[in-house]
């Protein structure tokens, strides 16, 4: 099914490393163009250079600054003439508690995590409306925005955004039926996955790599939602790492 995708073209948004680089890798395996972005520019030429020129082009972009986000579409636009996949993975995290944080701590959080999606979410849409595209959004959530009453670490406003993004999602799909466009959203809720960001906070949780998912567990679940039939929709993906606490030896009946 993935090979109506060929010779399209995606954003990703903070696809310098992590999970939006392995979800880049990915749609490049299957000839999809990909528009990587990022504020780190020599990482972004670091991924090009490793992906291939050819299939990923990197533009420095600042999620939080609305006219990076109108520059990369007026950029599609000329270059490629269409979009046909927006993938919303940056995002920051945050370990302050709400009652002890700033309230630029609030806006850095909300501005990032859901503000953003939301105008990425309006621009690929347009595109894709424009060019009478069949489109994929696809928001890289976290299970914080699912069940963060089993999460007891403070993490401040990351997970009322990631609820909110959730939110995002389901709003954009009833616009989508209401205007009859053949775009499709999904929702993916990975739990912890080892990156720089979960890297950061090992000092105040205890993580192991045995107890965590790894980046391309998500990539492939991005794959699995673009590679459904036509009229084939998946809203949420909820991922868990699986047989945490045993043995990887262990043999099963």
């Amino acid at each position: 099914m993935m090979n109506r995708w060929i010779g399209k073209v995606a954003v990703v948004t903070g696809s310098s490393v992590g999970i939006g680089l392995a979800i880049s890798k990915a749609l490049a395996s299957h000839d999809i163009k990909v528009v990587g972005l990022a504020r780190r520019i020599d990482k972004l030429h670091e991924a090009a250079a490793e992906i291939g020129k050819d299939k990923f082009f990197p533009i420095e972009c600042d999620v939080t600054n609305e006219e990076d986000i109108l520059k990369v579409f007026k950029w599609i636009d000329e270059k490629f003439g269409r979009l046909d996949i927006l993938v919303n993975n940056a995002g920051v995290l945050s370990c302050t508690s709400i009652i002890d944080s700033k309230t630029e701590e609030y806006r850095k959080l909300i501005d990032t995590n859901l503000i953003a999606p939301a105008i990425f979410a309006r621009e690929a849409v347009k595109s894709m409306k424009k060019h009478n595209a069949c489109g994929h959004v696809i928001n890289i959530s976290s299970i914080a925005g699912l069940y963060l009453e089993s999460i007891t670490i403070p993490l401040g406003m990351y997970g009322p955004s990631k609820y909110g993004l959730r939110a995002l999602g389901t709003e954009l799909r009833h616009e989508i039926i209401a205007a009859k466009l053949n775009i499709k959203i999904t929702n993916i809720s990975p739990g912890v996955v080892i990156t720089d960001m979960i890297r950061s906070i090992r000092n105040i949780v205890h993580i192991t790599d045995d107890c965590a998912l790894k980046d391309v567990d998500i990539a492939e679940a991005v794959i699995y939602a673009l590679g459904t039939p036509e009229k084939v929709e998946i809203p949420e993906i909820t991922i868990i790492p699986h047989g945490t606490g045993t043995s990887s030896n262990q043999e099963h009946n």
